[in-house]
């Protein structure tokens, strides 16, 4: 059997990423105090990497890849996760 190498990033279903993204989502919706300060100030940033990890959470985990190169860094596995990160030590020394 012949193994055909291809520069097409992998474009698989990501179960993980889809669930991170869903979940977000929710909480976002049900609790968007998750993106403010403990004086109920919107934190502007903390907000733009919770949903900057949804928004590549459901894109990564459809299975969607861009094609240029800048998207397909953004909306990646690993920007879901390392942007779910940053927000959560964001939200975390607050």
């Amino acid at each position: 059997m012949e193994h055909k190498i291809s520069n097409e990033p992998d474009s698989g279903f990501r179960l993980l990423s889809l669930a991170t993204g869903i979940v977000l989502a929710l909480l976002l919706t049900v609790f968007p105090q998750l993106a403010m300060t403990r004086w109920g100030v919107a934190d502007h940033v903390a907000a733009l990497l919770l949903l900057w990890s949804m928004s590549a959470g459901f894109v990564s985990g459809v299975g969607f890849v861009p094609r240029h190169r800048l998207p397909r860094l953004l909306l990646s596995s690993q920007a879901c996760l390392g942007a779910l990160v940053l927000a959560l030590l964001r939200v975390a020394s607050h």
